[in-house]
């Protein structure tokens, strides 16, 4: 078993794993944000923890911060009609969410781990 400590907290929220052991599944499935109750590695208990709001406020801000400057340089290099803007952003903004909702908060869940340790007594 990784010491804890070697474990990065980037490379278990790319993974989706146990941030104690690295091993262990934190989701209890491919397409779906409830964590298990229990590492089947390690067993940590996923229950003592809280990531709440964290990542989805966090992931708004950064989809904001990219696809705003972005919609307003299509608009003025292309002129597209509105309802081209609802359709591709609306498209980007949903494979954005997608694909970094659990990576961020599995990320949310490590960093807590590694600088909150007494959260997960």
């Amino acid at each position: 078993m990784q010491n804890s400590k070697d474990l990065s907290p980037l490379a278990i929220a790319l993974s989706c794993k146990c941030p104690k052991c690295g091993k262990g599944d934190l989701y209890k499935g491919r397409f779906n944000l409830d964590l298990q109750e229990n590492c089947s590695s390690c067993g940590l208990n996923f229950s003592k923890n809280d990531s709440a709001d964290g990542p989805a406020v966090f992931l708004i801000f950064l989809l904001g911060f990219l696809l705003v400057p972005l919609a307003l340089i299509a608009e003025v290099i292309f002129e597209p009609p509105l309802w081209v803007h609802a359709v591709v952003w609306s498209i980007c903004a949903l494979g954005i969410t997608l694909a970094l909702l659990k990576p961020l908060k599995a990320y949310v869940i490590a960093l807590q781990f590694k600088y909150r340790p007494e959260d997960w007594r």
